[in-house]
C-alpha cells in the first residue's frame, strides 16, 4: 500500500520573551501561532475497521495535538526557566496568569523541536510524524522534518 501524508492545522495564542536577545523580542509579546502537523502512514486496509481507508482519523490526531500542545500553550506566556525571566514568570503566575517554564529559549525553532518530541510519543506505532510547521507571523515560520533528524 502507498504511503500517504495527512496534515491538520491548529491555531493558538501564546506570549513569550527571549531573554538576552538584542531586538524587540526581548520584550514580552505574543503571536497567533499556526501549527501544521503532517503524519505519514498507510491507509488501514481492514474493511471491518471503522477507520478503513484512513491513515489516522483526523479526530485522533486532533486529540493528541490539543492535549500535548494547544491546550497547554494557548493563552499562556512561555519563558526559559534558566534565565532571570523566572522572576517575572513567578509574578505573573502569582497574579493568576498562565505561565509555562521551559528548558529552552522559546523561539519558534526550539518550540517546534519540543512539539515534535511530544507528538511522536503519542502517535500509534504505524504512524510517523513527517513534519511540523510553526508559523508565528504571516511571513515567518520554523519547520521540522523527520528526514532531517
Amino acid at each position: 500500500m502507498e504511503q500517504i501524508r495527512i496534515t491538520k492545522i491548529f491555531s493558538f495564542e501564546t506570549g513569550h520573551a527571549l531573554y538576552g536577545y538584542d531586538g524587540k523580542c526581548r520584550n514580552v509579546h505574543g503571536h497567533s501561532y499556526k501549527l501544521s502537523v503532517t503524519v505519514i502512514g498507510t491507509p488501514i486496509e481492514d474493511i471491518d475497521n471503522v477507520k478503513f481507508g484512513m491513515v489516522i482519523d483526523f479526530g485522533d490526531l486532533k486529540k493528541i495535538v490539543k492535549e500535548e500542545i494547544v491546550d497547554v500553550f494557548d493563552h499562556a506566556t512561555v519563558f526559559n526557566k534558566n534565565t532571570p525571566h523566572v522572576e517575572l514568570a513567578k509574578e505573573l503566575s502569582d497574579r493568576g496568569h498562565s505561565v509555562l517554564l521551559v528548558d529552552y529559549q522559546p523561539t519558534s525553532e526550539m518550540m517546534v523541536i519540543d512539539f515534535s518530541e511530544k507528538i511522536k510519543k503519542r502517535l500509534p506505532k504505524n504512524i510517523m510524524l513527517h513534519s511540523l510547521r510553526l508559523q508565528e507571523t504571516d511571513s515567518s515560520y520554523a519547520e521540522w522534518f523527520a528526514g532531517d533528524n
